[in-house]
Order: structure tokens, then C-alpha cells, then sequence
């Protein structure tokens, strides 16, 4: 569960409220927690991020369903996200 404001290019401020399951061998999860690199196929990461925003531009968040897959590098948390239509 995490949840966070991102900025677009364009100022506008976005809520994201993201939620889903990261899980892999105890070994992985290990590696992960020290910070150390994991290959994406190594364990599971999906989430189902839910944005909302005030701004008009970008109103087509709030009313769109995401889907995302994950990983983690040493100092970032990578998602790929997509609409689902």
C-alpha cells in the first residue's frame, strides 16, 4: 500500500493510491529489503493504482481502471502502468 502526489510536466498535482502484492522466495524478498538488485522475473509485483486530480487536463484518471507490474532497484521502485480498456 502506498500512497503518494506526483507532479505532471504541466504542474498539476496527481494523488495516487496504490495497492497490490510484492512476494518471492524468502532468499528474494531478503535481497530486496538489504537494497540489493533483483531481476524482475524473481518475484511478483502487481498493483492497482487509483489516481485523482483536480485538474482538467488529466480528469480522465479519475475515471480510468490501471493496472501496474513492478520491481525495485537499490534506490527506486519502477512501475509500469497501463489502462485497461
Amino acid at each position: 500500500d502506498a500512497r503518494y502526489t506526483i507532479e505532471a510536466n504541466d504542474g498539476a498535482l496527481i494523488y495516487v493510491s496504490n495497492q497490490g502484492y510484492r512476494h518471492g522466495p524468502d532468499a528474494v524478498i531478503e535481497r530486496l529489503k538489504r537494497g540489493d538488485p533483483v531481476e524482475d522475473d524473481c518475484h511478483y509485483m502487481r498493483t492497482t493504482p487509483w489516481f485523482e486530480t483536480s485538474a482538467p487536463q488529466h480528469d480522465w484518471l479519475n475515471r480510468t481502471i490501471f493496472v501496474c507490474t513492478g520491481g525495485r532497484d537499490p534506490d527506486a521502485v519502477r512501475l509500469k502502468i497501463f489502462e485497461v480498456t
